[in-house]
């Protein structure tokens, strides 16, 4: 290895551990000429923070994110924090003249995204938003379809992100579940940014909107005996319109909180006159495809593990939610070194405010029941 990528993580909850897990796991990329180190973590929790302890690489654990910042063998930062600290957190880091991989969606809404891009164009430093499942096997080759022309004028465009996880009128209410802290966007700040990543990349932007949302369950137990507000959106299908070639192409986005039968479902299908391209979590080993002939035929692939990144795992074994965000951090890394070639890449500060544009237009849509321009 001859380069040293030297992270920090602010927010050790669910993702700042998986993030751990990937940088342990780093020696499996096969030819990867930089090698990822966890050096600082910060967290409030000191729960949290002992669970770092057993990294052998993590030198300073903090509850002070501004002493993680002043640490000089911190090169990039992962802040891993809910929506209403994006903002100053990621201004923190850019100040403090550190790289930046943002969560999703870059801040609580519109304004805070322009302005956590705009300080990152100014600061110079190297910053991306996260979104891991379109390194999987699978939607790389939805990907590689799409790209080929081989699916001739396109029809129909779905990308779709299902959670059935707040079935569960029970289940105690958090702070995704709630406007101050998750923002107006609701489920779409949540999931928005992984079912419009492929879109944006291949070109996809929608010219207008029509969306449905909903909320579903208002309150939620409260975690001591009584119950809190819930007042995000649980549920949001946005109807788009993306020009592709000239034409006009409908696009469906779908991000469910409540969606029966589902745990982490993301999935993508893209439909042409010649040919079609699927591809679902639900079924992690198989890609779909269509070409057509006088009879009206999907053809099943078997898929191992061929991801943009090799790494020492046999082709032959499926892949997981580990796998792909080990191959987002692998593009971060690579396209940080400027090695990134014609692989795909993570969500630029310009996609992640695109991202918001659409959904503001999409609660404004919501709202006059009318379809929205953007």
């Amino acid at each position: 290895m001859s380069n040293v990528m030297r992270v920090g993580i602010i927010g050790g909850g669910l993702m700042g551990r998986e993030a751990a897990s990937a940088f342990g796991r780093w020696f499996v990329l096969e030819n990867l000429p930089v090698r990822a180190e966890l050096v600082a973590v910060c967290d409030l929790q000191d729960r949290l923070l002992d669970w770092f302890r057993q990294i052998p690489t993590v030198r300073q654990l903090t509850k002070d994110h501004q002493e993680l910042l002043r640490n000089p063998d911190v090169d990039v930062v992962y802040v891993a924090v809910p929506h209403n600290l994006h903002e100053s957190l990621y201004l923190d880091v850019l100040a403090a003249g550190k790289d930046l991989l943002a969560e999703k969606p870059f801040g609580i809404d519109l304004a805070a995204a322009r302005r956590i891009r705009d300080a990152a164009a100014t600061s110079g430093r190297f910053v991306r938003c996260s979104s891991e499942f379109p390194f999987l096997p699978g939607v790389q080759r939805v990907v590689q379809a799409a790209r080929s022309g081989r699916l001739g004028h396109l029809l129909e465009i779905r990308s779709c992100f299902w959670h059935a996880s707040d079935l569960d009128p029970t289940k105690p209410a958090n702070w995704k579940r709630q406007v101050k802290t998750c923002g107006e966007i609701g489920v779409m700040g949540d999931l928005g940014m992984h079912v419009v990543h492929v879109p944006f990349r291949l070109g996809w932007n929608p010219v207008r909107v029509y969306a449905q949302l909903q909320k579903i369950y208002t309150e939620r137990p409260d975690g001591k005996g009584g119950t809190a507000p819930c007042d995000t959106w649980d549920n949001a299908m946005l109807h788009t319109e993306v020009v592709v070639d000239g034409r006009e192409v409908p696009m469906r986005l779908e991000t469910k909180r409540l969606a029966p039968g589902s745990t982490n479902t993301w999935s993508l299908e893209v439909l042409g006159t010649e040919g079609g391209a699927r591809y679902s979590t639900s079924e992690p080993k198989t890609f779909w495809y269509f070409e057509r002939g006088r009879e009206q035929v999907w053809s099943r692939v078997e898929l191992g593990f061929q991801t943009p990144f090799p790494t020492i795992t046999g082709g032959i074994f499926e892949p997981g939610f580990p796998d792909c965000f080990l191959q987002m951090w692998a593009a971060y890394a690579a396209e940080r070194a400027g090695v990134l070639g014609d692989r795909f890449g993570c969500v630029t500060p310009d996609e992640a405010v695109r991202s918001h544009e659409l959904f503001t237009a999409a609660l404004h849509s919501h709202q006059s029941k009318a379809a929205v321009s953007l």
